[in-house]
């Protein structure tokens, strides 16, 4: 048997107790980011709701034009936003803050009803007016808005590296709209 001098027992006991109560304590103790990320600024939760849904029924909307349609240049146009939103939603996802919830598909489903029955003609004019012109001025403004008030620099990135392509969506729908000859300003 190991005979250790009182003293020796003593220290080691002390600097084991002094380890558990040091781990127990870091246990414990509240983890500062995860309080935060609760705490978004309300520009901030104010793009999520607004830019996550301008996206969302775009890209819904672009959709039931594709299948709805009967004209080439209304396909094309949708076939183009329902990739360019896919692509724009998911880094929304991904640039918000860990634990904030984002919705994946919450279009405004006033405007998807608006246009589901139509067909044809009478579809084409109600998307490019509906949605295609007013739907994408929505969605600048949701993206312009974050970009001039947002306070996280994550949310704010994505809003400006999605605000060419949102801005080249409204521009075709006005060209498209002309075309078309319908009144090229969102409504």
């Amino acid at each position: 048997m190991i005979r250790l001098p009182l003293a020796t027992l003593a220290s080691a006991c002390a600097a084991g107790l002094f380890v558990a109560a040091t781990a127990a304590s870091a246990q414990t103790a509240p983890a500062a980011p995860a309080a935060d990320a609760g705490r978004l600024h309300a520009a901030d939760q104010t793009f999520i709701a607004d830019g996550t849904k301008a996206v969302a029924t775009q890209r819904d909307a672009a959709r039931l034009a594709t299948s709805r349609s009967t004209d080439r240049d209304v396909k094309a146009f949708a076939e183009r936003v329902s990739t360019d939103n896919a692509k724009i939603s998911d880094a929304l996802r991904a640039a918000s803050p860990r634990g904030v919830d984002v919705p994946k598909n919450d279009p405004d489903a006033a405007v998807i009803a608006s246009i589901n029955n139509l067909r044809g003609a009478d579809f084409d004019k109600a998307y490019i007016e509906q949605v295609a012109l007013a739907g994408e001025q929505k969605a600048l403004s949701a993206f312009q808005a974050e970009i001039a008030s947002g306070r996280d620099e994550q949310l704010k990135d994505a809003a400006k590296k999605a605000l060419p392509t949102i801005q080249e969506h409204y521009a075709m729908a006005q060209d498209l709209a002309k075309r078309k000859h319908l009144s090229s300003t969102a409504q």
